[in-house]
């Protein structure tokens, strides 16, 4: 890692942007009434993409389906959706006592592989073994990349840790595109490092104090641009274009930030609809819409179970809410033959695709690193 960095105007430029954008959504998050609401889907968005970016195939739909009733169908993608999930809410709930650190990543890990393909490959623990990325032939003179050979991830993960942990002598977005970068070229799992350091990249900005909820899913525009964000890391390694790959990183923070906005206010506006319209309902059935915030695929059961009633109690509620076109049945699925619902309206805001926007190149300003 280099010790100074020139940035270029076109970094700059895209920093600033990206600090705009990060900034609304932060603001969203510590005004908007009850974010939480919005917490699980959106971290559920980026689960599904950051998984995908690997080769997952699980829906969005078919993820939130499965958390609805507590369980993944057989399916293993959704579980390993669901595990990302899960080392997400690990990660954040152990900040508060454990800084970013090789102990925090390998408990993630152990978290993230736990029984799903690649449960078999040290889960929890660094590799001890040589890995050879874009291989075919899973060797060294076909691979793309080979990254540090295992006696070197200990000392390498120490300087990334003290990397993550020093006071910042550089902005903090530029810090964490830095940070996913080594994480992502030091390779320090035996699989799953792609999802870890992009979950990663939340953790640091909440450490930092950029993010008072999570509400960024930044591997959305990492898989819509696969092949440039392989390509841009690469050519760090390569070539040394690191001022490249910091514009790439601050562009997808920009544009999912803004994303991300987006979304949370049309949500807002729908709920507060929902709201307006149950005014003088003496049921439970605004309870039930809250919960279609969290997760629009709801069951009879699931809401039962959230709201301390009885089943057919519940099934009234969800009964109500789908005369007034709020819910859908969408049938029966997985073994249990449960009924679902769906809360289109809302499910159509989480799942719609992001606008697009296009990006830019230029001269230099220096700033100071000491990774």
């Amino acid at each position: 890692m280099p010790r100074t960095i020139d940035l270029s105007i076109d970094t700059v430029m895209a920093l600033s942007a990206a600090d705009n954008a990060l900034g609304r959504l932060a603001s969203a998050g510590r005004y908007l009434k009850d974010p939480s609401l919005f917490v699980r889907p959106y971290m559920t968005r980026e689960a599904v993409a950051s998984s995908r970016i690997e080769g997952t195939e699980a829906s969005l739909s078919e993820v939130l389906q499965a958390d609805a009733v507590g369980d993944s169908r057989d399916d293993s993608d959704v579980r390993e959706v669901q595990n990302y999930v899960a080392a997400f809410d690990h990660g954040l709930q152990r900040l508060s006592d454990l800084p970013i650190s090789q102990r925090l990543m390998s408990e993630l890990h152990g978290v993230l592989m736990r029984g799903v393909r690649g449960r078999d490959k040290r889960p929890g623990e660094l590799r001890n073994i040589p890995v050879y990325l874009g291989s075919p032939t899973d060797s060294a003179e076909t691979a793309l990349f080979v990254p540090p050979l295992a006696p070197s991830l200990p000392g390498l993960l120490s300087d990334w840790a003290r990397f993550a942990n020093q006071p910042p002598k550089l902005p903090i977005l530029v810090q964490c595109a830095l940070l996913h970068y080594q994480f992502e070229t030091i390779h320090p799992y035996m699989d799953g490092n792609g999802r870890l350091g992009r979950l990663m990249i939340v953790l640091h900005l909440r450490e930092r104090g950029l993010l008072p909820a999570p509400l960024l899913y930044v591997s959305a525009y990492l898989e819509e641009h696969r092949r440039d964000y392989y390509d841009r890391l690469q050519a760090v390694r390569e070539r040394g274009e690191m001022n490249e790959w910091i514009q790439f990183f601050l562009t997808a923070v920009a544009a999912q930030s803004e994303d991300a906005v987006q979304r949370a206010e049309r949500l807002f506006e729908l709920r507060a609809s929902y709201r307006a319209q149950l005014a003088g309902n003496r049921s439970r059935a605004i309870e039930v819409v809250d919960l279609l915030f969290e997760n629009p695929f709801i069951t009879a059961r699931s809401a039962s179970e959230r709201l301390g009633i009885t089943s057919q109690g519940a099934l009234n509620l969800i009964r109500l809410l789908e005369r007034k076109e709020w819910l859908l049945e969408i049938g029966t699925i997985g073994r249990g033959g449960r009924v679902y619902w769906s809360a289109s309206e809302i499910f159509a805001i989480l799942n719609q695709p992001r606008r697009t926007n296009s990006e830019g190149g230029g001269t230099q300003l220096t700033l100071s690193a000491n990774p």
